[in-house]
């Protein structure tokens, strides 16, 4: 007769939460330095920081780590964090990448897209354009990054997703700096809709083409406005 112990069963593992502090508070100051709340070349008052945010230095310093490497905030040995100043030359560079992905990316979408992601993209389309008619820069700027998110993940290529996530966190600030025209803001809901309308008639090329002229027109204005 055998004297083998039965092995007790496996336990289900419990999920570790993550502590997401940090992300949070790295949230708030991304949108804090996006619309210009907290300036480029401003010094980071961490304490002050702290105090408004009710917080300890710990999880403020680990969301100015995650800005860093977004390349939104300068550490600086003993001399304390600031926001990080755009440059014309780098933004040049990240606009002409995003121009060559989302270009990839639209033509695509307009392939493979289904039905009712084009509806769901319409239905954001929509929310946009309300935001924009409200002039409320913040939420329109976040549904239009959601909207080229998606386009490109209508493109169903991982790598392309990647790419456009990288280059898009870097210009996030930019972007919203184009808005501050309003002349270019209302050229550009129209450039949205124009796109849409490109990818619902599996238009390929057009879709495109128009996608890539946007992203260079917007490129365009940040770097005529940080010339100026």
């Amino acid at each position: 007769m055998s004297t083998a112990k039965t092995r007790p069963l496996a336990r289900e593992p419990h999920l570790i939460r993550r502590n997401s502090l940090h992300d949070t508070v790295a949230d708030r100051l991304r949108d804090m330095i996006v619309d210009g709340t907290l300036p480029a070349r401003e010094r980071i008052h961490e304490q002050s920081l702290c105090e408004a945010f009710g917080i300890s230095r710990t999880p403020l310093r680990e969301a100015l780590k995650v800005l860093a490497n977004e390349g939104l905030v300068e550490l600086r040995a003993n001399r304390g964090s600031r926001v990080a100043a755009l440059s014309t030359e780098e933004m040049a560079d990240l606009f002409e990448a995003l121009w060559g992905v989302e270009r990839h990316a639209a033509e695509l979408a307009a392939a493979r897209a289904t039905t009712e992601q084009l509806k769901a993209l319409r239905a954001l389309q929509g929310r946009m354009e309300r935001e924009w008619q409200r002039k409320r820069r913040t939420a329109y700027a976040k549904l239009n990054n959601e909207i080229h998110r998606t386009i490109v993940e209508f493109a169903q290529n991982a790598t392309l997703c990647g790419v456009h996530t990288s280059i898009m966190t870097k210009l996030r600030r930019a972007r919203y700096m184009a808005l501050m025209s309003d002349d270019r803001w209302d050229e550009a809901v129209d450039e949205h809709r124009a796109i849409l309308r490109a990818l619902e008639a599996r238009d390929t090329p057009e879709a495109g083409r128009l996608m890539a002229e946007h992203v260079r027109r917007t490129g365009e204005v940040v770097c005529g406005q940080l010339d100026a």
